[in-house]
């Protein structure tokens, strides 16, 4: 590396920053990226990837235990291996480190591993793991550092008893019980996960409802199966105070009515959001939460300094991560390209029943005034659904009363992580009601939901 100069130096190699080397490569550019652990970053390391492989075997296993006479399986006595559980999704994990890897061999981008901090312009300082420090140039440098967990002063991370949602990827053994302290994405997933292996798992949201950024009818329902499931979810509580003893966890919550109690766990998980990780980097602007300030074209306060993904703020998914990347690069090098920020961005939660969406809110609507109709579709209606044995949930969606353009799209059940790429395609595509009813969906799908919904809502559904 010694020497030469690149076109572009990316800082951070996850979801926004392998992409945006990928693709800067593809443009025919010298691209250097610098990663201080796997490539891959978070998302694939150490959170989506591991995640879902053990959300997985949690699925299998739990459709073995409790549901195979249903099926006509005879299984005898299950047991849980789970050393081999999280040796799994460790594989899974490295498997797709070592295919990015590949794609950098491929389009010949150069992968450092160690720290980075900007020296000056154009120039970034590599710091490798032995201490030993090289300064690189670059014409353009992208920061896409992404964000860790978010540490409560009051309840530091200790890694065994209190611990974040790298250290839940990675426990030696199965806790007996289990607190977790915040019902987003990573809280309900992890939750979802202990308690179908065996935990007992406490699950506690200061907000009304579980998944709290979700169409309130989604998070209503999810805390329904969550309670028949027989996880125990405690809704309107916030955590006074948290201390770790003699091996176990004692939680102090309060109650929205001014009520207090005290919980008892082996292991707490504090699931309570993401700050952004921001490299060395003097004059670099920041907003009031920390997150790196960009403008239009994702450039920073810095000469030839741009940002993408967690680290910028926003909607902090891998998703939308890689977009930004893309856009970033695409305006970096072509002036005449115009950058956009993602729009209609999928959201997704992959505990069961699964829970999707995409576009407006209810709520919005009604704040911003917008006249629209619903249109909704049990799953319990759906032949393939039932054929399935996955009748819990259901489909709703959301059309403008005027024109019958398509809203928003809220989905909870079996797939529906899958199934919401149909209604995103048609917002992006600003489909309506009758561009959605005028589709032939196959038979029999769980995509036929969403044709009923559509349907639904003009009152005029056939099998509801």
């Amino acid at each position: 590396m010694g020497g030469m100069k690149y076109d572009l130096i990316v800082i951070g190699g996850g979801p926004a920053g392998y992409v945006a080397a990928i693709r800067a490569a593809q443009l025919g550019k010298s691209v250097l990226c610098i990663e201080r652990g796997r490539v891959g970053g978070t998302c694939l390391n150490r959170g989506c990837i591991p995640t879902k492989a053990l959300l997985t075997n949690a699925e299998l296993y739990r459709t073995l235990s409790m549901r195979s006479a249903e099926f006509g399986i005879r299984t005898g006595e299950l047991s849980v291996d789970w050393q081999q559980v999280i040796a799994r999704a460790r594989s899974v994990s490295e498997r797709l480190s070592n295919g990015i890897a590949f794609l950098f061999r491929k389009h010949k981008v150069t992968l450092a591993t160690g720290e980075a901090r900007l020296a000056a312009t154009g120039q970034v300082e590599l710091q490798r793991e032995d201490g030993t420090t090289e300064l690189l140039e670059g014409e353009h440098v992208l920061i896409a550092t992404g964000a860790r967990s978010r540490e409560i002063p009051a309840f530091p991370f200790n890694g065994k008893t209190i611990i974040n949602s790298t250290d839940a990827l990675n426990l030696p053994e199965l806790p007996q019980r289990l607190l977790v302290i915040g019902s987003g994405a990573i809280g309900t997933e992890i939750s979802y996960i202990y308690h179908s292996f065996g935990s007992q798992v406490t699950l506690v949201e200061a907000l009304p409802h579980l998944l709290p950024q979700e169409d309130e009818e989604l998070s209503v329902a999810l805390e329904r199966s969550f309670r028949a499931q027989g996880i125990r979810c405690l809704t309107g509580a916030k955590v006074q105070s948290l201390e770790a003893a003699d091996g176990a966890v004692t939680a102090t919550l309060s109650t929205t009515e001014g009520q207090e109690q005290q919980l008892q766990a082996d292991v707490c998980l504090v699931a309570v959001g993401v700050v952004p990780v921001v490299p060395e980097a003097p004059g670099l602007e920041l907003t009031e939460r920390g997150f790196i300030k960009v403008d239009e074209r994702y450039r920073t306060s810095l000469p030839r300094v741009y940002a993408a993904g967690d680290c910028i703020g926003g909607v902090m998914l891998a998703h939308s991560a890689s977009y930004e990347a893309v856009q970033a690069v695409e305006g970096m090098f072509n002036p005449a390209y115009t950058p956009r920020r993602p729009e209609h961005i999928p959201s997704c939660t992959y505990c069961h029943p699964q829970v999707a969406s995409v576009g407006k809110r209810e709520r919005e609507l009604r704040a911003e005034g917008v006249a629209y109709k619903v249109g909704r579709f049990p799953l319990q209606a759906s032949g393939r659904a039932v054929a399935a044995g996955e009748t819990e949930g259901f489909v709703k969606l959301l059309f403008g009363s005027e024109d019958g353009e398509l809203l928003g799209a809220h989905l909870v059940g079996a797939n529906a992580t899958e199934l919401i790429a149909v209604p995103g395609l048609a917002l992006n595509a600003e489909l309506t009601d009758a561009d959605l009813h005028a589709m032939i969906y196959a038979h029999p799908t769980l995509a036929e939901s969403i044709h009923e919904a559509v349907l639904a809502a003009d009152g005029i559904a056939i099998h509801a």
